[in-house]
């Protein structure tokens, strides 16, 4: 097995491909089976989509949990996406490794990037036998840590915190404890992306956790919930940008944010075909008129994540890592 170069300081990529068109979306995808889902109170200290649900054992909640996410496996498999499955570890415990996209983000040309994380429970998450395991079928040479930051204090927890535009090399991220905004700079400017950042709050005025529960980004449209942008210069900057770029702007409210109709992701499938991923409760806020809209752009799928959703405050795109990485026997 080749030795994976790995990059502590400054990242120079400027001569490295760029996506082209139709390369934003990926029919290889990781996914998570967790050991030990559960309710974190680490987390729950700034991310307010999370419940404890008293009278309910922790056994029973990471029993459903395992159920609902091999259905999602099953389900998307059934849709021919490839969903490279890993088991988490019994020990230590890690109640979110249902959710990998905070720790890894994998890039088209032959790199991955590992992300420093808030709670301190989440860092184990961050195993190297699974980027070893990955690397036996993709072409990974690369991996650019950034968890050294979090000696620093400083967060920012990958595709939760920023949302990219492949296409046009623009990451968008709202500011919170979770995404730093000297730190998401640097990664902007190491990897030659856009910045965008903007201030996003829920309906009691606090932040917003992580950028992937009020916008998700398609090849031609952009879900997001523009009632939680306080600040009428982040709108239009933001409508700029998604006027500029082509994308259709589809407005969700707070109410439907709050259950998680932000939290999707757009892939695609072995025969090209695109679609949207969620939850069922996040399909289930969506008006006619907002999945018509949706439709006309992509296919949507929809399972069940409610046990996922109520303890972890994650849902479906939080339990994705995309795959951008070449196979290495394609």
């Amino acid at each position: 097995m080749n030795k994976i170069d790995v990059v502590h300081n400054k990242i120079n990529i400027k001569e490295q491909k760029v996506f082209l068109k139709g390369d934003a979306l990926t029919s290889n995808i990781m996914m998570v089976r967790p050991a030990n889902f559960g309710y974190n109170e680490e987390t729950a200290e700034n991310n307010a989509f999370q419940t404890n649900v008293s009278g309910v054992s922790a056994d029973t909640v990471s029993a459903k949990a395992k159920k609902e996410f091999d259905h999602f496996v099953a389900e998307l498999k059934k849709n021919k996406v490839n969903v490279e499955v890993i088991d988490d570890l019994d020990f230590p415990v890690n109640p979110d490794a249902v959710f990998p996209n905070n720790w890894i983000s994998f890039h088209n040309s032959d790199f991955i990037v590992t992300y420093p994380m808030f709670a301190l429970k989440r860092r184990n998450e961050r195993r190297k036998e699974i980027i070893d395991k990955l690397k036996l079928k993709y072409d990974i040479k690369v991996q650019f840590e950034f968890e050294h930051f979090e000696g620093q204090q400083m967060y920012l927890e990958g595709t939760g915190s920023i949302v990219f535009d492949r296409n046009h090399k623009i990451a968008y991220a709202c500011r919170s404890m979770r995404t730093n905004e000297y730190l998401f700079k640097k990664f902007c400017s190491d990897l030659d992306f856009t910045p965008l950042l903007f201030d996003a709050v829920d309906k009691k005025g606090q932040p917003i956790y992580h950028t992937n529960v009020m916008m998700a980004m398609g090849v031609d449209f952009v879900i997001i919930c523009m009632e939680s942008i306080p600040n009428i210069f982040d709108q239009e900057k933001l409508k700029e940008s998604f006027g500029a770029t082509g994308k259709k702007i589809i407005p969700i409210s707070l109410q439907q944010m709050e259950q998680f109709a932000g939290n999707m992701l757009q892939i695609k499938n072995k025969n090209e075909e695109r679609i949207l991923v969620m939850s069922s409760r996040a399909f289930n806020s969506l008006s006619q008129s907002q999945i018509d809209e949706i439709e006309h752009h992509t296919k949507i799928l929809h399972v069940d994540l409610s046990v996922i959703e109520i303890y972890g405050g994650g849902s479906a795109r939080c339990m994705i890592a995309e795959i951008f990485s070449r196979p290495i026997n394609a």
